[in-house]
């Protein structure tokens, strides 16, 4: 069964930082490349990282480039998402999962119950 456990969110202010992390089980881990999305409500989930099955090539949109850094530990099959700089436009449930390629915007599995990031201005 294929489970994305993701955990770390919180309230922070603006300016704050927050590492998120996601355990994955029933999926080849190290096969997969890995990707962090993020959606509001009323509004379309967006993807703000992705990585590369072997953690050696990242990719992110302008709206979080240089404040987001997304990490992988394959031996213990978690994706890690450190937000820095963050803004009130950051906030919205953060959720994990794998993805065909760095580039491709579209999920594999089913999502998780994703953690919520909350930044007061």
């Amino acid at each position: 069964q294929v489970q994305f456990v993701e955990s770390g969110g919180g309230l922070v202010q603006a300016g704050g930082s927050l590492r998120l992390s996601c355990v994955a089980s029933g999926i080849s881990f190290s096969g997969n490349a890995m990707g962090w999305y993020r959606q509001v409500p009323g509004k379309q989930r967006e993807k703000v990282a992705t990585i590369s099955s072997s953690g050696g090539t990242t990719n992110y949109p302008d709206s979080v480039k240089g404040r987001f850094t997304i990490s992988r530990d394959n031996a213990k099959r978690t994706v890690y998402l450190q937000m820095n700089m963050l803004k009130p436009e950051d906030t919205a449930l953060y959720y994990c999962n794998a993805v065909a390629s760095i580039n491709s915007p579209f999920a594999l599995y089913h999502w998780g119950q994703g953690t919520q990031v909350t930044v007061s201005s």
